[in-house]
């Protein structure tokens, strides 16, 4: 119904022309990796080398905080390291290993992964996203992997419980937001307990030195860390890899030097024995310990949301040769040097270093930089989630910048970046231990992991269409593991844990109000679109006055005419020559290649010159200032015209979509066409032009051809004599008699949101003399 209301016409998907951008040719190289069969045993030590420095820095900073987060009141029974050493060994081999490493990276979308990766696949494959709007065309997209299912099948039954049910819908939609504003809460509290627990071996070398300078230091790196991002990480990317590799031999090279010297049956550890013995003979405080054990794995979660930048096996094959061992044998050297001193355990990691006054300085100089490596990976996941989120409308509209030309995934977002640096400056200063610190990183990582687990056993039951007992197993075996560990830091709540509770419940809060808000405005424009034949009862001029010029006005209605277009009519006496209707959408897939990005559709007959352009991005994609975005639109509104013409020659009555190649340099030049490609006439199923085929198609009728280049050059004429970005600027009120809730979520929580959030044309780069807004209120 909604799509008969556009036209009687067809809809093109315009195939764009690659267009010469930086990042370009990258990009698509980096894309191509996760496309490719096999890749060369070179490429994938190159990526396993680099994939160090962006993936790995989180989770191996974690030895210098976690044996004094495990045992925060000092060590009273030795044999209680054998057992929290067990711990450590499997916590890390059952979570990061096997869940992570063998497990997780296979669901990938497209390349990508993480919370958002995991959500657009369930939302492809069910109608979940409660935003409806999308189509059947973008099935079509080279990136909507889709896979059928049997109407007998689990998968079939739990799509049609998700569909069905609004409740499962808001539970999953919680989940999500509950994962992101833990993810936002990681970049707060990562920053501050790395660089806190670096900065504090100084005080080893220099005793007489206060907790104060140690503080002001560590404040000062973070200050220093956040100013620099806007400069993007690609800047110094190149520096990333070689320290944290660095680092890791030298953990590990330290681990097993303290092996040997101080305690070699630390071995035993490897045995679960010693953690059943743990638990007999410290019963309660073991479990509270296994708060401190968590932060053993804390940067897991970037196994798998770093995806993106490399491919599946070149970070299975670093964790495993490099991250894996290193790991493992600096937590078996620290054991071992503390049971011979047991007293030092506040500073493991920069006590057992041997041979002190030589090495002391270079292992603090590698350690800081690895915290503030491990930092930067950190905000650098922030910003991507943040951008994701805005995408899915789950998010405030945030100013997005393009940090790198070489990977589209890079990006810098200001107002998250300084609110994130005065959480932590805040945090760092409140707190100045990083014991209380990990206590609330404890909470936040588990908090992830938990959710990740049930997004990835709906994955298997929905996507790979696993056996139900096997989703089951997994969410038994990896779920129960969390919850316990969630349950050891939820005792922490009041020794710092609170924090990211705190910070969870704003950042959800602040999410759901837009959600909801965006969620209201959708229905409520769906609700009162125009219809076709109001605007055909206007006539060709629309009962206006048509001006020169091209007017792009921009709705959220991927289909029919927006209200506000109505209330435009009403209280301005003239529209521009060509008026279309661009509705910018974000699809549940990671990305959407230049040339499927626009699609295009003619609104009423061709005397009206109004047309429809649905412009798609993918969650991952960017709306860039040096995209050439009106030139692009009108390239396509060109070759829409182009093609357009070509089916009408051919009587082609079809509703199917028509890719198509060309430029607006080459529309009224353009050799007469005709409906035969490579060699055989065009039917009603095929009638597909790729890029390949358009140079083999024949002559057009000298009709259509002159109608073609007539349209083309009123095209280029209006061009020429200016665009116009007609933009609402609307006021959304509760209608009286909403319940409280509605009152208080549309009227204090969503209108709060949109005085501070930024305006749509900062958004979309639209010049201010060229835009127009257009005021109206919504009583949804």
């Amino acid at each position: 119904m909604a799509e008969a209301e556009d036209s009687p016409g067809k809809g093109y998907m315009w195939n764009l022309d690659r267009i010469d951008q930086p990042f370009g040719e990258e990009a698509d190289r980096v894309h191509n990796l996760h496309t490719a069969k096999k890749l060369s045993t070179t490429t994938t030590l190159r990526l396993a080398f680099l994939s160090l420095g962006v993936v790995y820095g989180d989770l191996g900073t974690s030895p210098l905080y976690v044996f004094s987060n495990i045992f925060p009141d000092g060590i009273k029974d030795r044999n209680d390291l054998l057992g929290t050493l067990s711990l450590i060994i499997y916590t890390i081999t059952l979570i990061a290993l096997v869940k992570y490493v063998f497990f997780a990276l296979r669901a990938n979308d497209n390349g990508e992964g993480g919370t958002f990766a995991l959500y657009s696949l369930i939302c492809r494959h069910a109608k979940v996203n409660t935003i409806p709007n999308q189509h059947h065309t973008d099935r079509a997209l080279t990136t909507y992997s889709f896979r059928p299912m049997s109407k007998k099948s689990t998968a079939y039954k739990l799509k049609n419980a998700l569909e069905t049910s609004l409740f499962l819908q808001k539970i999953l939609l919680v989940l999500v937001l509950l994962g992101t504003s833990m993810v936002i809460g990681d970049g707060m509290l990562s920053p501050s307990i790395s660089v806190l627990s670096a900065v504090q071996g100084i005080r080893l070398s220099h005793l007489e030195l206060p907790k104060g300078c140690v503080l002001i230091l560590s404040l000062l790196i973070l200050v220093a860390l956040f100013s620099m991002q806007r400069f993007g990480t690609a800047k110094v990317g190149f520096m990333f890899a070689p320290i944290i590799f660095i680092w890791f031999i030298s953990i590990g090279t330290i681990g097993i030097y303290n092996i040997f010297v101080h305690y070699p049956p630390v071995f035993k550890a490897l045995s679960p024995v010693y953690i059943f013995r743990y638990f007999r003979a410290q019963g309660v405080t073991a479990w509270i310990s296994l708060g401190g054990v968590v932060l053993s794995v804390t940067g897991a979660e970037a196994l798998f949301a770093d995806l993106g930048h490399f491919t599946a096996q070149s970070i299975q094959l670093a964790f495993t040769i490099i991250v894996f061992p290193c790991l493992i044998a600096a937590y078996m050297g620290q054991a071992a040097y503390l049971m011979k001193y047991p007293r030092d355990v506040d500073e493991p990691f920069y006590n057992s270093i041997p041979n002190r006054p030589f090495i002391y300085w270079p292992m603090f100089v590698v350690a800081t930089a690895a915290a503030i490596i491990a930092s930067q990976a950190t905000i650098s996941a922030t910003f991507s989630i943040v951008k994701q989120a805005v995408a899915l409308g789950c998010f405030p509209r945030v100013k997005i910048v393009h940090t790198s030309h070489r990977f589209l995934g890079q990006v810098y977002v200001p107002e998250v970046n300084w609110t994130l640096m005065v959480a932590c400056l805040l945090i760092t200063a409140g707190f100045r231990e990083t014991q209380q610190i990990g206590n609330a990183y404890g909470v936040a990582v588990v908090l992830v992991m938990v959710v990740t687990t049930f997004l990835l056993a709906m994955v298997m039951i929905l996507i790979w269409h696993s056996n139900l007992y096997l989703a089951f197993s997994f969410l038994a075996v990896f779920g129960s593991l969390e919850l316990l560990y969630f349950s050891s830091v939820l005792f922490k709540v009041t020794s710092g844990g609170w924090v990211p509770l705190a910070i969870g419940s704003v950042l959800m809060a602040v999410m759901y109000f837009w959600h909801y808000g965006s969620c209201e405005r959708h229905k409520f424009e769906l609700q009162n679109k125009v219809s076709l034949g109001w605007i055909l009862q206007l006539g060709p001029s629309l009962g206006m006055v048509r001006l020169p010029g091209i007017g792009l006005f921009y709705t959220e209605l991927a289909h029919g005419v927006p209200s506000i277009f109505s209330h435009f009519l009403t209280h301005f006496p003239a529209v521009h020559s060509i008026l279309t209707f661009v509705c910018v959408k974000y699809l549940p897939v990671s990305t959407v290649a230049k040339e499927e990005r626009f699609l295009l559709r003619r609104i009423g007959p061709k005397q009206f010159r109004m047309y429809r352009c649905v412009v798609r991005y993918g969650y991952k994609d960017l709306h860039k200032k040096d995209d050439h975005f009106d030139e692009l639109l009108i390239r396509a509104l060109a070759a829409f015209i182009r093609y357009e013409s070509l089916m009408e020659s051919v009587d082609e009555q079809s509703e199917e979509t028509v890719t198509s190649n060309g430029s607006l340099e080459s529309c009224g030049a353009a050799p007469p066409l005709q409906a035969q490609v490579d060699g055989h006439t065009i039917t009603g199923s095929e009638i597909c032009l790729t890029a390949s085929s358009v140079s083999s198609i024949q002559r057009q009728t000298p009709r259509s051809l002159r109608e073609e280049e007539d349209e083309c050059a009123f095209l280029i004429k209006c061009k020429e004599d200016g665009i116009v970005h007609i933009m609402g600027s609307t006021v959304m009120r509760a209608r009286q008699g909403s319940g409280f809730f509605k009152r208080q979520a549309i009227n204090s929580g969503y209108s709060f949101l949109r005085k501070l959030c930024r305006d749509t044309s900062v958004i979309y780069h639209v010049p201010h003399e060229s835009l127009l807004h257009v005021g109206m209120v919504y009583n949804i």
